[in-house]
């Protein structure tokens, strides 16, 4: 299989996956290159981003709170907000 440049941002893990399809914690951590621990922290802080939980507290991400997590994260780690001010937008 070749991998293109596209593909390559991509974690492997969810490459076979549609666009539409749920993520866990592991794959939207991979995909943003965030620890676990600071998605679920921001969804302590933004009420907004709010996974499905299944059985035994597992969390499953859908699109919209990727594209959300990847706001977050570009208003926090690009363009130097804190959490407050990202809170206030």
């Amino acid at each position: 299989m070749v991998v293109t440049a596209d593909q390559a941002a991509i974690p492997a893990q969810t490459r076979g996956k549609s666009q539409a399809a749920f993520r866990t914690i592991s794959e939207v951590a991979d995909e943003l290159d965030v620890a676990q621990h600071v998605l679920r922290f921001w969804e302590s802080k933004f009420p907004q981003v709010r996974p499905l939980k299944r059985g035994g507290g597992r969390r499953y991400y859908r699109p919209e709170d990727i594209d959300l997590l990847r706001e977050i994260r570009a208003l926090l780690y690009d363009e130097g907000y804190t959490i407050k001010g990202a809170q206030k937008l």
